[in-house]
């Protein structure tokens, strides 16, 4: 079998996401040079086999430049120093969740500069990119997208194409969107069987089997059996992404009221001290709200 090259890829992005996928492009046999604005979140990496950049344009001048960030603004903020530098990126991906406005101004300032840039913002948690069951939903320049596909394969099992210019972002975010309005409609239907003396754990066995029964539901199963909220996608983040939808609901004059509650119960949940948490704590928003003191199927929680 012919031997592939693969290419290096410049990172720009430590977090629990961007660190977890550059240890797929390494499995993958990927050189991966990472740069993060706080130097030591990215040391961990070393060790996995990346070099780590003391400089920003080390990621440049790579053949695939990919970013995760935090934030519509931290986005914006790199980007913009990216494509004021001396070596510009030769392909410009980014895999971050943030407004479609946000989205537009980076694509256009890289168009302006001749920089082919691609909007891939990814479905997934640390542990699904882990596994390899992440995906991509991209649009923008068809050049980055098709120069970039191996870079995405080797970390997720899709990568859609969706449109020339930010429609991707709208679907990431419409993702999230319904992701909040599910959680929430779990929470309910847990809470009411629990106090009326049906054990969550035969609940969850019969939906996981049944028509609405998926993967999402599947995976939160012992989460939801173990009232673990070890964070995975923290409520802080999610309500995010529920302002950039419902921004978007706005400016679109669309109205979106199952969005809308489960926003003030977002608030509710960070409010209650689950901010940094996972967004199942929405599951410990509702118990609370029923008086129930929903505990661990496997005994208390520590």
């Amino acid at each position: 079998m012919r031997h592939v090259k693969k290419i290096e890829v410049g990172w720009i992005g430590a977090g629990r996401m961007g660190a977890a996928m550059v240890r797929r492009l390494l499995l993958a046999g990927h050189p991966v040079a990472v740069w993060n604005r706080t130097p030591e979140k990215a040391e961990p990496l070393r060790a996995a086999g990346a070099r780590i950049a003391t400089e920003l344009g080390e990621a440049a001048a790579c053949p695939v430049t990919v970013t995760s960030l935090a934030a519509s603004a931290d986005l914006e903020e790199v980007v913009g120093r990216l494509l004021d530098a001396p070596v510009r990126p030769f392909v410009l991906v980014d895999t971050s969740t943030v407004s479609v406005a946000s989205s537009r101004r980076v694509r256009e300032a890289a168009a302006e500069v001749g920089v082919p840039f691609l909007s891939a913002p990814v479905s997934g948690n640390p542990s699904a990119i882990e596994a390899g069951t992440a995906s991509f939903v991209c649009s923008g320049s068809r050049e980055a997208y098709e120069r970039a596909r191996g870079v995405l394969a080797a970390i997720g099992r899709a990568a859609t194409y969706a449109g020339a210019a930010d429609e991707a972002r709208l679907l990431k975010i419409c993702h999230n969107l319904l992701l909040a309005v599910t959680t929430q409609g779990l929470a309910e239907v847990v809470v009411l069987c629990e106090r009326l003396g049906v054990e969550r754990g035969a609940l969850l066995d019969f939906l996981n089997e049944s028509v609405v029964g998926s993967a999402f539901t599947r995976y939160k199963t012992d989460a939801v059996r173990r009232m673990d909220l070890t964070p995975t996608f923290t409520s802080r983040l999610l309500l995010k992404d529920v302002d950039l939808g419902l921004a978007e609901a706005t400016a679109g004059q669309v109205p979106l009221p199952l969005v809308a509650m489960v926003r003030t119960l977002l608030v509710s949940a960070i409010a209650q001290g689950h901010g940094e948490e996972d967004f199942l704590s929405l599951l410990a928003v509702q118990a609370r709200a029923a008086d129930l003191d929903l505990r661990s199927e496997q005994g208390d929680i520590e």
